[in-house]
């Protein structure tokens, strides 16, 4: 089999396979929405459940988005049981209802876990929605609960050596006040 009908096997496996799925991080329609992914390479490991996607890669599916250098896509239980981006950065934006503004995730390594529906974001982390930034060397966002955790690495260099920095513009500080948002 030629190389380039392996990258075309291969690549129509993972969209099979993760169309199956539904990812949970996204717009409840999204998971109806076609999966989009483009990359350099493709290989498909039947045998032990994975599909690297490697060089450029872009998967899009409705208002969620991944870009990285390196994408591993995990289904030995069920389709993207785990999904793992590395770049520098990998970048992944979602989006839970319509009315929000997007979340946008950055690191040199971003893991997203399937059934705990968690997204795990290291090495220079970082996670944005609507100006309010969260940055540290490990992120954790726990999808259903909402719930963001970050916790600085003293044995890191870099800059948040240490230190978890959390920005919060005015507009935000306001609608919390109010009781909006």
């Amino acid at each position: 089999m030629s190389k380039c009908a392996r990258f075309t096997v291969a690549a129509l496996v993972s969209v099979l396979l993760l169309a199956r799925g539904n990812t949970g991080f996204a717009l409840p329609g999204d998971k109806d929405q076609p999966i989009h992914i483009e990359s350099e390479e493709a290989i498909r490991d039947e045998k032990n459940g994975l599909t690297h996607y490697q060089g450029k890669v872009r998967i899009r599916q409705g208002s969620m988005r991944i870009s990285a250098d390196l994408v591993t896509l995990y289904h030995l239980e069920s389709p993207a049981d785990k999904i793992v981006a590395k770049g520098k950065p990998a970048r992944m934006q979602l989006q839970h209802e319509p009315d929000e503004e997007p979340i946008h995730a950055e690191g040199e390594l971003i893991e997203y876990y399937k059934e705990q529906q968690r997204v795990h974001i290291s090495h220079r982390a970082k996670l944005e929605q609507g100006g309010s930034t969260v940055r540290s060397d490990s992120i954790e966002y726990f999808i259903n609960q909402e719930l963001v955790k970050a916790v600085a690495d003293e044995s890191v260099s870099g800059e948040a050596q240490g230190r978890v920095r959390v920005v919060i513009p005015p507009s935000r500080l306001e609608q919390d006040e109010t009781g909006g948002d």
